[in-house]
């Protein structure tokens, strides 16, 4: 979806050569649900997804110019598409280490700063990933602007406040500035990509005509990823919930549950 618009494949075509790496496995790989190649398509936010996709944008060499975590709209890839090619403009001019640390870090973050009012309500964090960064990061993650604020989301059914959340674009542009021209094999995805709920599925193949969720055919839907994971930090949730609550035995509860376990491919965008 963020690369299948004519504007966009001319700009890869322009500027880029393209290729994939499959990720499945990694650390920082998140969980999704399987998604057909001629299946449904939902609309989402940029940034949504962020460990189930990373789009790397590097010099010819293999230095980081730039990376989109997640899905982003083909309006607003596009001028990163720019930025990068303007940062690579930098990396290969007779600049001196600093002042291309430096000449990165406004740039990035000016271009943050810059966009449209349109970007950035698209940029919008989903409310379940504000949730994750709410309960378990409250006080320490660097996507909450106002901790006061951003706990109103774990009421049920309050949305967040305004100015509680940074927006996905920001967050990003954020990241980067403090990773100035990385080589791709020093470049710390883990950290870069770590925000919201690791699992990320909007169903998109189990929507029926009015666009809502068929809940049952959904419930045995294949999921794609670091579901292993995933089920480990469940459990170790589950078990300390119940040394707190006294509840069912682990065992037991474990006994009760069988999940498959998938994999997950990541696809990153790779400049010349």
């Amino acid at each position: 979806m963020s690369l299948s618009t004519p504007q966009v494949v001319a700009a890869l075509k322009e500027n880029f050569e393209c290729a994939t790496r499959d990720i499945t496995g990694e650390s920082y790989a998140g969980v999704s649900g399987r998604h057909e190649v001629n299946g449904k398509a939902v609309k989402t936010t940029n940034g949504a997804g962020p460990h189930n996709i990373q789009m790397f944008m590097l010099a010819s060499d293999g230095t980081v110019l730039h990376c989109l975590p997640g899905y982003w709209a083909p309006a607003d890839i596009v001028p990163e598409m720019e930025l990068a090619r303007q940062l690579n403009q930098v990396w290969m001019s007779s600049y001196s280490p600093e002042q291309k640390r430096r000449e990165f870090y406004r740039l990035h973050l000016a271009h943050a700063y810059n966009h449209s009012n349109a970007t950035r309500m698209r940029s919008r964090m989903q409310g379940f990933d504000q949730q994750w960064e709410a309960r378990h990061k409250l006080n320490t993650s660097d996507t909450i602007l106002n901790p006061t604020l951003a706990a109103q989301v774990l009421q049920k059914g309050v949305k967040a406040p305004e100015g509680a959340f940074k927006t996905t674009d920001l967050i990003m542009h954020e990241r980067m500035a403090v990773r100035p021209f990385l080589p791709y094999n020093q470049f710390d995805v883990v950290a870069y990509s770590d925000y919201g709920r690791p699992l990320y599925d909007k169903h998109e193949d189990y929507r029926t005509a009015s666009g809502e969720v068929d809940k049952e055919a959904a419930k045995s839907a294949p999921k794609l990823g670091n579901v292993d994971v995933m089920r480990q930090a469940r459990r170790a949730n589950k078990q300390a919930q119940m040394g707190q609550s006294g509840g069912m035995s682990q065992a037991n509860y474990l006994a009760r549950r069988g999940i498959k376990t998938f994999a997950r491919y990541g696809v990153r965008a790779i400049s010349n």
